[in-house]
C-alpha cells in the first residue's frame, strides 16, 4: 500500500535539498608549487569533500585556474570562498552558482566490442556526437564531452555492451558574460 507523504515532509526534503546544493566554485591562483596541496588541504582540514577538482594554467602562464566542485549549504560555501580568499597564492575567488555559467566535463571509456557490437557502438557514439579516438579488434576508445547528465546517459547505454576502463576528467566551467539588449546596441551604433 502506498503511503502519501505529509506536505510538510515533501517541504523538508526539497529544503534540504536546496541547503546542500552542489556548487562550482572557480579559483584562479599563483602557479606556484604546492598550491594545490593548500587548497586541497583547506578543504580536508574543514571536513568539506571536493566532488571534482580541475586544474590548468591560464592564459596567463603565471597563473593557473582551478575549478572545484563541492557541495553544502550556504554557510558552508560561503565557508569555503572566505577560506579560499584567505590563502596567499589565491588571486580570485568565485562560486559560479551566483551567476550564469557554462559548464562541461570529459569522459574517455572503453568498450569491449565484439563483431556484433560494434555497430551499436557506433550508433550510440553518433547519437551523443563523441569520437572513437581509438580502436582495436576487441575495443573501442571513445571520447565524450558535454554536461554530466550527457555523460551519465551516455556511460549508462555503454555498460551493456562492456565498459572495460572509464577515465573522468570533472567539470570546468566559465561564467557567461553578460547579454546586452540589441535597443541599447543599436543606441551606441546610431551615436556613433
Amino acid at each position: 500500500m502506498l503511503r502519501a507523504e505529509s506536505p510538510a515532509s515533501v517541504l523538508s526534503t526539497r529544503v534540504s535539498t536546496l541547503r546542500n546544493m552542489e556548487h562550482i566554485i572557480s579559483v584562479t591562483v599563483e602557479n606556484k608549487f604546492g598550491v594545490l596541496s593548500r587548497v586541497a588541504g583547506l578543504f580536508s582540514g574543514r571536513g568539506f569533500n571536493i566532488e571534482s577538482l580541475s586544474v590548468a594554467p591560464t592564459l596567463d602562464p603565471s597563473m593557473s585556474q582551478m575549478t572545484i566542485v563541492t557541495s553544502g549549504d550556504e554557510r558552508i560555501i560561503e565557508q569555503i570562498v572566505k577560506q579560499l580568499n584567505k590563502l596567499i597564492d589565491v588571486i580570485k575567488v568565485v562560486d559560479l552558482n551566483e551567476t550564469e555559467f557554462v559548464s562541461r566535463e570529459t569522459a574517455i571509456i572503453k568498450v569491449h566490442t565484439k563483431d556484433a557490437d560494434r555497430a551499436e557502438a557506433l550508433r550510440i557514439v553518433d547519437i551523443f556526437r563523441a569520437n572513437v579516438v581509438d580502436s582495436t579488434p576487441s575495443t573501442y576508445t571513445i571520447e565524450v564531452s558535454g554536461d554530466p547528465k550527457k555523460i551519465e546517459a551516455i556511460i549508462n547505454l555503454l555498460q551493456p555492451l562492456g565498459i572495460k576502463e572509464l577515465v573522468r576528467t570533472g567539470r570546468v566551467a566559465v561564467a557567461r558574460e553578460p547579454i546586452r539588449s540589441t535597443a541599447v546596441q543599436a543606441k551606441k551604433v546610431a551615436r556613433e
